[in-house]
């Protein structure tokens, strides 16, 4: 069943057909939610520096962030200042103007001219090459798997951190064994050492910025996804896809939920089943690459909801259970091993990390990994709920409210493109939250829960487009004062 483009007209959250004449009280709202979520992060930081004025109770150097406070510049500094002015002036232009290949090849290419030049204000060394070759990194256990089939099978014997025998790497004892294997199976085709991992971790996870317009133009019609365009190449998460193999991560989940959008929208059941069977297969190495990834059915649903069909779902199954076999097979246990990770995080800095701060203080990351545009347009995202739900409860014999009264309206109607755009970004808060209260989530979630804070710049299309470009720079200011003030983590 296809989707077709329907552009989505008139006032309240969605973007002016007028060209955005937005005014004072319309911007009122958006500027009080993004002032709120910045002096919330300032609030987390400043408590954190509080808490940790005689001890090091948080266990991160520069609370909420894993960061050092240390103001710098660096060869990327010009070539950053230059990408967010071109995105800033010219990004919104182009996004409506460029054929719909072109604007995907372009945002492509432009979100890893942001990234590599972001990455490169720390330098080369510090901030490409040796990224992923420092201690607790991936590179470091290369060795170990010089014959892949024994380190496979006992993976799980050096999970925990008082293994008879030598323990795994921080990171690699954090996650599945799919994760250190991506790297050594580059080792072994001839592409080792750090840059070449770093190169490869920057351009998949770039390429989320496909899978995000792809998904959009599905769902929610290809004008929102155009608007959304500029935000997602330009967003603050850049800072840590350059260099953190979450982002690498997070491409693969967002090509999963991409294929899946394909496969639910598909009129031919060919096309469903190749859709659906990939969309699977990425799910299920989505898992192997990180435990936290599980959480992708909660924005796997709600595409499917939005969607309006279960039709996928078989061949998603059947995709997922071949990767879960090929594993298994290899002599790899999910299930046994997220079990032993468990220990490991509360014999690590996990079980003295305090759940009270970093409830709140993973929260506030998002504020600065996602941006603030993010914030005003969830904002909108959130305001269009009550009118949409009320609408749907009366099954349409009332006129929806006032608040969010654009989507209720369409809502009201059936919609689906209007109720995509408020369920999709709800489905990523949701893994989120969940993640949040699990416990297993303190401190790092700027680039652990980039597989779900990098959809969210595109609520900004919900923005009037008038203030596009005004919001692009408050995105690319955050990103490049995280890069220039604080040395991050990754």
């Amino acid at each position: 069943m296809s989707l077709s483009p329907s552009p989505l007209h008139g006032a309240g959250p969605h973007p002016p057909a007028d060209g955005g004449r937005a005014t004072s009280s319309d911007r009122r709202p958006d500027l009080v939610a993004a002032g709120a979520a910045a002096l919330f992060f300032l609030v987390m930081a400043g408590i954190g520096a509080w808490l940790q004025r005689d001890s090091y109770l948080l266990k991160s150097p520069w609370p909420p962030l894993e960061a050092w406070w240390r103001p710098h510049a660096g060869p990327g500094t010009p070539l950053a200042v230059i990408v967010a002015v071109l995105v800033i002036g010219y990004g919104p232009g182009l996004a409506a103007r460029l054929s719909w290949r072109g604007l995907l090849w372009s945002a492509w290419a432009t979100a890893m001219a942001w990234t590599w030049s972001l990455a490169l204000v720390d330098g080369w060394q510090r901030g490409i090459a040796g990224r992923l070759t420092v201690s607790g990194e991936y590179l470091t256990e290369i060795s170990r798997f010089r014959d892949a089939g024994p380190a496979v099978r006992t993976f799980t014997d050096h999970i925990l951190a008082d293994s008879p025998d030598h323990h795994w790497a921080t990171h690699v004892a954090g996650h599945p064994v799919g994760a250190v294997l991506t790297y050594v199976g580059l080792d072994r085709i001839g592409l080792g050492g750090g840059a070449v991992a770093s190169a490869f971790t920057i351009t998949v996870g770039t390429s989320l910025a496909l899978a995000v317009l792809l998904t959009l133009r599905l769902l929610t019609g290809e004008e929102r996804a155009r608007a959304a365009a500029p935000f997602l190449v330009l967003t603050p998460g850049a800072v840590w896809v350059g260099v953190s193999a979450d982002g690498y991560f997070a491409a693969v989940a967002a090509w999963a939920l991409a294929l899946l959008a394909i496969a639910a929208t598909r009129a031919s059941r060919w096309g469903t089943a190749v859709a659906g069977l990939g969309s699977g297969v990425l799910f299920g190495a989505a898992a192997y690459l990180s435990y936290g990834l599980a959480l992708l059915v909660v924005p796997g649903l709600v595409i499917l909801l939005c969607a309006r069909t279960a039709r996928p779902v078989p061949y998603m199954l059947a995709g997922a259970a071949a990767v879960v076999a090929a594993f298994t097979a290899a002599g790899f246990d999910w299930w046994e091993a997220y079990g032993l990770l468990k220990t490991r995080y509360y014999q690590g800095y996990g079980g003295v990390r305090p759940y009270s701060y970093w409830f709140f203080g993973d929260l506030a990351t998002v504020v600065v990994s996602a941006g603030l545009a993010s914030v005003a347009g969830l904002r909108r995202t959130l305001a269009a709920v009550p009118g949409g739900v009320r609408a749907w409860w009366t099954g349409g014999n009332r006129a929806p409210v006032q608040t969010g009264r654009a989507l209720g309206a369409r809502w009201q109607r059936g919609d689906r493109q209007a109720v995509a755009s408020v369920l999709l970004p709800l489905g990523f808060l949701l893994a989120m939250l969940a993640a949040d209260l699990s416990g297993m989530s303190k401190a790092e979630t700027e680039r652990i829960w980039l597989p779900f804070t990098l959809w969210l710049p595109a609520t900004a299309a919900l923005l009037p487009r008038r203030d596009h470009r005004a919001w692009l720079a408050a995105q690319a200011i955050v990103a490049l004062l995280v890069n220039h003030l604080l040395l991050t983590g990754w």
